[in-house]
Parts: structure tokens; sequence; C-alpha cells
């Protein structure tokens, strides 16, 4: 087997594409489903955090795989933050029109009373 000074950039590019690529069918499912209520978020708010981190390390030592791979998955995190917010603030509003007891939307699902 031949190892060249590329071999470790080449190790290094092809588990970042694996690593930031595993974030995308996830901003894909929330997007989809618009919803985010089974996402941690602390989790993500440390992960990004984290992967700031790893991005500024990157950029000090001018490695283009940790920046590229970074920046990437982190605009990802980012991404599945900003939904995560934006869906769950949704949730949380009161459906107008609703009360409690009713059907989403205001529709009355009361039964009759009497024959």
């Amino acid at each position: 087997m031949v190892v060249g000074p590329w071999t470790p950039t080449l190790v290094g590019s092809i588990a970042a594409v694996c690593t930031t690529g595993a974030f995308v069918p996830q901003v894909v499912r929330v997007a989809r489903l618009r919803r985010a209520d089974e996402i941690s978020l602390t989790t993500f708010v440390v992960f990004s955090v984290g992967t700031f981190g790893w991005l500024v390390y990157g950029l000090w030592i001018g490695s283009i795989p940790v920046v590229g791979a970074n920046a990437v998955t982190l605009g990802l995190a980012l991404t599945i933050l900003g939904l995560k917010l934006r869906f769950d603030h949704r949730a949380r509003r009161p459906v107008a029109g609703a009360d409690a007891g009713n059907a989403p939307g205001g529709r009355d699902v009361t039964p009759p009373l009497g024959p």
C-alpha cells in the first residue's frame, strides 16, 4: 500500500463528507414535516458552538478540509436550529377560535345532547 503526503487530507475529506452529509436528511425531514419537537435545542446549540470552534481551529491551522466541513456542518446545524425555533414557536401559539376541549381550528366536537 502506497501512502503519500496527500493521504491524511484524503481520509479527512472522506470523513468530513460522511459526517457533514449525515445532517442533510435531518434538515430535509424537519423542513418537510414542519416540526422539530423531537430535536434537542440544547444539543444543537452546544453542537453548533463546538462546530464553530472547529471552524476557527481549521482557519487557524489552515486546513481546507476542516474549514470546509465545519462551515457546511455549522450551516446545516444552524438551519436545523432556526427551523426548530420557528416551528416550536408556531406550535405554542393558540389556534384562532379554538377553545379548550374543542378540536384545533375552532371546530366544536362536542356531541349533541338529547335524542
